[in-house]
Order: structure tokens, then C-alpha cells, then sequence
């Protein structure tokens, strides 16, 4: 009896010394969660009432925990911005990525980069890009984001100069042309509404169709 007795002690005693944190895996997990609930948080509020009218209090409020603790997760209201910016790019990055991943023309790229990117402008992080204006940053933080803007304004380039190049879309000044067909797409962070008449998936194909009707070369 002794001996089970001794047994019993000593898995309590084996009980109480366990750690009482989690896994670093599990920690790390939670906090990605609690990180992004954050930035979810955050941009919903930029875009609803502006950068400058949103305080990290009014944040901390909506997500039920304290102005303390949201500086577990970022350094400052400016921090949470550039991530969101960031988050919006790597949504249209990733679609860039898939679209060089196939060997298709010229036109079939760029009509697949202008629905992607629609589809982005209709998202958060997406429209954060198009709304609130990076000039609130500092310069080292403005730098950054609008690399990233560049990036991207570069591969509509690349598609449509290897459109051109391939016979796929009509000779045209790219540079202008780029710029209609992005500010074009940029409005559509300003006016889209997820209770609309279209879908994302519908503006997408209508843009992508309209905004390269004009330059697509006619097959014989």
C-alpha cells in the first residue's frame, strides 16, 4: 500500500511542477490570432472613420482589452498601418504569382492581373491601399509601402509591354496606359459595397474586359 501511496504522491508532486504556459506553438498561434484580430479591428476603423480620427483606445475598446495590451502586438498606430498596407499587397502579390506561374500571352495576363486586382480592391486590407493615404507615415514607413505600390504597378507594366511585344495587345505609351487602368481599378476601394449589385468576381471579369477592349489585337 506504501508503495502505491508513494506512486500517487508523486504524480501530484509531477502535476504541480508542470509548466503552467503552453507549448511555444500553441503561444505563438494565439498570439498570430490575437495579432490579426487586431490589424481586423484596426482597418475596419481606418477605413470607417479615417487614420488620423482613430485612436489605438478606440481599437483596444472594440477588441474588450486594454491600450496596454495592444502593445504586445505593435509599437504604435502607425505600425498596425504599414502592416495593414502590407497585407493588401501580399493579397495581390500572391495573385501575381499565380499568373506568372502559367506561360499564357501578354493580354490573358493582364486581363488575369486587372480581375485579381479588383477582387483585392474589394477586401480591407485591399482598399487601405487605396484610402488611406500613406502620407500619414513617417518617411522611412512611406518608403516601404510605396516600394511595395511599385512592385506592383510594375508587373502591370511587364504584362502589358510582353502584350505588345507578343502581338497579343495594339502599340500604346504603357506608362499612361497603366496608370488608366489602375486608377480605374483604385476607385473600386472607393465605391464597392459588399450588399451591391455585383459581385467582386463580376466586376473583376467586367473591368478586366472593358478596360482592355480597346487595346486587344483582333484574331484573323
Amino acid at each position: 500500500m506504501s508503495g502505491d501511496a508513494d506512486k500517487r504522491a508523486d504524480a501530484a508532486e509531477m502535476k504541480l511542477a508542470a509548466s503552467p504556459w503552453k507549448p511555444f506553438e500553441a503561444r505563438r498561434r494565439e498570439r498570430d490570432v490575437k495579432r490579426g484580430a487586431v490589424l481586423r479591428v484596426a482597418v475596419s476603423l481606418f477605413l470607417e472613420q479615417g487614420y488620423d480620427r482613430t485612436s489605438l483606445n478606440e481599437v483596444a475598446e472594440r477588441l474588450n482589452i486594454t491600450k496596454p495590451a495592444l502593445y504586445n502586438y505593435f509599437r504604435s498606430k502607425e505600425e498596425i498601418l504599414v502592416e495593414c498596407y502590407r497585407l493588401g499587397q501580399e493579397k495581390a502579390m500572391a495573385g501575381i504569382e499565380r499568373i506568372l506561374a502559367k506561360p499564357d500571352t501578354g493580354l490573358v495576363r493582364l486581363r488575369a492581373l486587372i480581375r485579381h486586382y479588383c477582387e483585392v480592391m474589394t477586401l480591407d486590407f485591399g482598399q487601405c491601399l487605396v484610402r488611406v493615404d500613406d502620407h500619414v507615415l513617417s518617411a522611412p514607413a512611406r518608403d516601404q509601402v510605396r516600394e511595395g505600390k511599385r512592385l506592383i504597378d510594375r508587373y502591370f507594366r511587364d504584362f502589358l509591354t510582353s502584350g505588345i511585344e507578343d502581338g497579343s495587345i495594339k502599340s500604346c505609351d504603357v506608362r499612361l496606359t497603366v496608370f488608366a487602368i489602375t486608377g480605374a481599378i483604385n476607385w473600386v476601394g472607393h465605391w464597392y459595397r459588399a450588399d451591391g449589385e455585383m459581385t467582386a468576381r463580376e466586376i473583376g471579369d467586367t473591368y478586366a474586359m472593358q478596360l482592355t477592349g480597346s487595346l486587344a489585337v483582333e484574331k484573323t
